[in-house]
């Protein structure tokens, strides 16, 4: 088989400076975009501002989903103070979180209203690094109403961003629970008690008034509960016949809503 020359070699055999001419020109046409990519003034900046408003976006799809399922009755102001502006406090983004105005709670079929604004900044980057294009600086502020309701997941929409200088800063209120010295109290009531005085003297050490109280004698034991039933928080104590004092384990399963709650249930009658 006959193999005939291509036109490129007839060309480099029949004019060498002409292919050498073509060679140097792509070299340097290589090296000009290598040195374009390292070269700051070459490269196309980023647009800061766009960055930066995506940043906002992002970071407003995040504080949706932390913010989640609500399993608890919680006033707006409290899940503002805690969830919002404590997480930002603590957080290394660049971009602010700033609750502004809140309203309601989670709680029966109410719906507690959030509305926050991300300011979000981007510093200018030069582009040093190879293949790095680099940004020049922006600045983004987005608003945000977050709805949340008791058992759904909170939902999120833009909203136009009020003219607030100074936003207010939201403060949680305490949370009721039992007290610290819950367990010293109950006891102390159940070594001095009767059948008959016993209702009366566990409310007696209980005068929250946050605070349930349910009791009963079961089989010459007597046995108490106390709690805060919207936080699942209950203490659970039975004097046994001997007289000594017993804390029975149960599945705190039982402490949800529709179950059988903080009551002497939990011992007398369990599920089973």
């Amino acid at each position: 088989m006959l193999l005939l020359p291509s036109a490129g070699m007839l060309d480099a055999v029949t004019h060498p400076h002409r292919t050498r001419r073509r060679l140097n020109s792509t070299a340097l046409a290589c090296a000009a975009v290598a040195l374009c990519l390292v070269s700051a003034g070459c490269a196309e900046y980023r647009d800061g501002d766009s960055m930066a408003r995506d940043a906002a976006t992002a970071e407003a799809k995040s504080l949706n989903e932390s913010l989640g399922h609500r399993s608890r009755a919680r006033d707006a102001e409290y899940i503002a103070a805690t969830e919002i502006l404590e997480e930002a406090n603590g957080s290394a983004s660049d971009v602010r979180r700033e609750p502004l105005a809140w309203s309601g709670r989670t709680t029966g079929g109410q719906q507690a209203t959030i509305d926050v604004r991300f300011v979000a900044t981007v510093e200018e980057d030069s582009g040093n690094t190879f293949g790095d294009l680099g940004n020049s600086a922006g600045q983004a502020t987005r608003c945000y109403r977050y709805l949340l309701e008791l058992y759904r997941y909170t939902s999120f929409e833009e909203i136009d961003c009020p003219s607030v200088a100074t936003p207010p800063v939201p403060t949680a209120a305490p949370i009721p629970t039992l007290p610290d010295d819950a367990r010293d109290r109950l006891t102390a009531a159940l070594r001095t008690a009767t059948p008959d005085t016993l209702a009366n003297r566990v409310r007696a050490a209980f005068p929250e008034k946050h605070v349930i109280v349910d009791t009963v004698t079961h089989e010459n034991a007597l046995v108490t509960a106390v709690g805060v039933p919207a936080e699942r928080d209950c203490l659970l104590l039975v004097r046994t016949p001997d007289g000594a004092i017993e804390s029975p384990g149960y599945d705190r399963i039982w402490l949800e809503p529709g179950e059988i709650g903080c009551r002497t249930g939990l011992y007398v009658s369990p599920p089973r």
